[in-house]
């Protein structure tokens, strides 16, 4: 009878918000040590990401400031105290898997952050190891963050590519850091050339995923996945749609899916044509979802149109517009919007959120309880 009711309790548990379950943990000892539990934080972030509950937007205003948005309302905007505090430092964030997030600071700090729980660490720093060529050179850095469920473990993936700019030497390395064991350590390097237009990989199918050119650098780009478990690498094929148009892309995760997104001109308009890979790895799997013509929500280029994220339902898909200008070879957004494009209907619907600011960085993350580790420290103060 006792199993019974512990049952029930973790499945009732298993629905609430992660507010709630902190506030929770002061009932009792017994229920602080049963949310505090490994397995039934797994299950709580298993449970949201089935049901598409207790998910939540990250914008980023101005490289420093942090706002979430609840994704089941739309209306509770908060905004957040990140690891660098008060500090107006450019931070970026380099990926983000089962609430826990990994961000850079323009000193190359790297910290791991909950920004449900408030909690936060930094990354030991690790050397880059490879030589600089004698000559001129560029030098590229990607990360890519996720979680491998055969060593139950979160990862991250820091590459540095060297190119000679004379010669066209290539020089690489690429490291792994290890949360679990909190260090780094040198993993097969990288023999190909990562596209700089992203620096940050995607996580599906427990592989990380960057646009890239074979060696020797030519015009093709491809994509590549490597396992986060097995750490090997594979290519996965692109659809078959046409490349003769200027067009800009956008390639993520989206609903546990690859999802790729082209927008180009055509003659008086503009299109959106968002491409979904039902079977991972399976070319012959991609399916244009949506193929979207609205010249009056999208009036010109430049403007980037990224989907974020299915509905509960899974019947609409939530879309961000970003209205950029280009200032000395650097791109800035000027305006940001969402809104819902309704897949059956093939309508779209604006929506309100009041209180984002007007321009921003939008990420998608689960709020969770997932611990950071012994080393993690407390954000205190919380933001108005």
């Amino acid at each position: 009878m006792e199993t019974f009711f512990l049952d029930e309790m973790i499945e009732i548990l298993c629905r609430l918000s992660v507010k709630d379950l902190i506030r929770f943990k002061c009932v009792s000892k017994h229920w602080c040590c049963l949310i505090d539990d490994p397995y039934f934080i797994k299950l709580h972030v298993s449970h949201s990401l089935e049901t598409k509950t207790n998910h939540s937007l990250l914008l980023r205003q101005y490289e420093y400031n942090f706002f979430s948005v609840n994704y089941d309302s739309g209306e509770t905007i908060q905004r957040l105290n990140h690891p660098v505090g008060e500090q107006k430092r450019a931070i970026k964030i380099l990926g983000s898997c089962n609430g826990l997030l990994a961000l850079i600071d323009d000193n190359d700090r790297i910290f791991l952050w909950n920004p449900s729980t408030r909690k936060f660490q930094v990354l030991p720093s690790t050397e880059i190891e490879i030589s600089s060529p004698s000559i001129c050179f560029d030098r590229s850095t990607f990360y890519g963050f996720g979680y491998d469920p055969i060593s139950d473990d979160y990862k991250l993936v820091r590459m540095v590519q060297l190119f000679g700019k004379n010669n066209g030497k290539f020089n690489s390395e690429a490291k792994m850091y290890s949360l679990r064991r909190n260090c780094w350590r040198r993993i097969k390097d990288f023999c190909f050339y990562l596209i700089s237009a992203r620096e940050f990989g995607f996580l599906v199918n427990n592989a990380l995923h960057w646009m890239v050119f074979k060696p020797p650098k030519s015009g093709k780009q491809n994509l590549v996945g490597f396992h986060l478990g097995t750490e090997e690498f594979r290519f996965l094929e692109l659809p078959d749609f046409c490349l003769d148009k200027l067009f800009c892309y956008d390639i993520k995760a989206m609903g546990g899916y690859i999802c790729l997104t082209a927008t180009y001109r055509e003659i008086d308009t503009v299109v959106v044509d968002v491409w979904i890979m039902e079977e991972y790895g399976v070319k012959e799997s991609w399916i244009k979802l949506i193929s979207w013509n609205q010249p009056h929500f999208i009036p010109r280029f430049p403007s980037l149109v990224v989907p974020l994220a299915f509905s509960k339902n899974g019947d609409k898909v939530l879309f961000n517009i970003s209205y950029k200008c280009r200032i000395y070879n650097k791109w800035y957004n000027l305006r940001d919007k969402f809104v819902w494009y309704d897949l059956c209907g093939e309508r779209v619907e604006k929506v309100e959120i009041r209180g984002i600011p007007s321009s921003f960085d939008v990420h998608f993350y689960v709020e969770s309880l997932v611990p950071i580790n012994g080393n993690a420290v407390m954000i205190n103060n919380e933001m108005p």
